[in-house]
């Protein structure tokens, strides 16, 4: 067994094996492994682009989180206002009522001691006929001198 022709039998074994994974082998696996690589770069820039994005929509949500602040300061300011004024005009109108209330209560008392007058001018009338009967011992008809009784009456 000489060593060149075990040498040169292994030579075109592996040359043969060399040529069969070129043509056979080798192209599936490069075209798998360009497929790997487009699909981590589209992934990657893929990537890229959704890490702008989510920068654009923090920015964006800043910016409307800032105008929801400052729309809700202007609805609290508004809503302040509005309780202040309903506080005046509630009170402005508890003033109107209450002086209302007293006009009325004093027009009340006005009647009240107009009637208790004119009652206590019949009774003082009573009482002047009754003296009048006991001072004359004889009955005075009422209605016979009712003008006389009407003129005290307007006198006291």
């Amino acid at each position: 067994m000489s060593l060149n022709l075990t040498l040169l039998g292994e030579l075109i074994a592996f040359i043969v094996f060399v040529w069969f994974c070129m043509k056979y082998v080798w192209p599936p696996l490069n075209g798998a492994i360009e497929a790997r690589q487009k699909k981590i770069e589209d992934g990657l820039a893929a990537s890229d682009k959704a890490e702008k994005d989510l920068e654009l929509a923090r920015h964006k949500a800043t910016e409307q989180l800032k105008e929801a602040k400052a729309q809700a300061a202007d609805i609290i300011e508004q809503a302040k206002k509005r309780a202040t004024q309903i506080v005046d005009e509630e009170t402005t109108r508890g003033h109107e009522e209450r002086e209302n209330i007293i006009a009325q209560g004093r027009s009340e008392v006005e009647a009240e001691r107009n009637r208790a007058k004119e009652e206590l001018r019949k009774q003082v009338s009573a009482l002047a006929i009754l003296g009048a009967e006991r001072i004359l011992e004889r009955e005075i008809n009422e209605a016979a001198h009712s003008d006389i009784v009407e003129k005290l009456v307007t006198e006291l």
